[in-house]
């Protein structure tokens, strides 16, 4: 691996002055991208440790009922936290899943999120709960659907000079369950070949009012399943809920070296 400069600010500002300068990359975590300068599929001369930043390793409740997660705070800590526990306990199981104890310990959920892997475990539950996205760069900060910051495998929409720094969840309606469920070949420290969260709320009288369902895994992006979200509400009974070919078509190109759908 390449030396680099090892840089610690204490504020966002501090941290986008310094992404500005050279060739440099945040590090909200490491555990992906260490391994990925040893091997020398990403290149660096400036690591930005995004850890020492207050407002990125907190969770917060927001005034509208929702979270707001600091994109910096580790795996453990999110599981853990009772806000998260109580309200969102799929994105809390889908932590669960990164990697090894001592993985998640070191982790962040917005690590996972922006090294945009297509099988990241957490990406498939923050998007069933509307999360958004909050970047801050050198011309402010702005907003965007998690799901529209992915362009492709390792790849998002953020600028060199930007930083992913909370992901914020829209509150939790009554009667609303979600969930994530995965296959691995392994039960543990294995990488998904196909993820699934589904969140479901229910009308008062016990109908599907609203679905929402992303798949991990399964595109070059996380995928959400719209056509299947619309079938849902109309369905007449959980027994019989139709099918959507028009998602099986979206995976299509799905087909890698872990796992085919021929």
């Amino acid at each position: 691996m390449r030396n680099f400069i090892y840089l610690a600010p204490p504020s966002i500002e501090d941290a986008i002055g310094e992404l500005r300068r050279g060739r440099a990359r945040a590090l909200a975590g490491g555990t992906d991208l260490l391994p990925q300068l040893r091997e020398g599929r990403r290149n660096a001369d400036r690591i930005v440790d995004l850890k020492r930043i207050a407002e990125l390793v907190a969770i917060r409740a927001l005034p509208q009922g929702g979270v707001a997660i600091g994109a910096a705070l580790s795996a453990t800590s999110v599981a853990r936290h009772p806000l998260i526990s109580a309200r969102y306990p799929a994105i809390a199981a889908a932590a669960r899943l990164l990697g090894s104890v001592q993985v998640q310990n070191r982790a962040s959920l917005g690590g996972n999120v922006c090294n945009a892997a297509p099988s990241a475990d957490v990406v498939p539950a923050l998007i069933c709960h509307e999360a958004d996205a909050e970047i801050a760069g050198a011309g402010g900060r702005r907003h965007t659907p998690l799901e529209q910051l992915f362009a492709g495998p390792g790849r998002t929409v953020l600028q060199a000079d930007e930083v992913l720094t909370t992901l914020c969840l829209a509150a939790v309606p009554p009667r609303s369950a979600t969930t994530y469920l995965r296959f691995t070949p392994r039960r543990e420290m294995d990488i998904a070949i196909a993820g699934v969260a589904v969140r479901i709320d229910l009308a008062e009288d016990r109908a599907i009012a609203l679905a929402r369902i992303a798949l991990a895994s399964v595109a070059p992006t996380p995928l959400r399943a719209t056509s299947a979200e619309r079938l849902l509400p109309r369905a007449s009974s959980w027994s019989t809920t139709p099918r959507s070919p028009s998602t099986t078509r979206r995976c299509a190109s799905a087909s890698s070296t872990r796992s085919s759908l021929s």
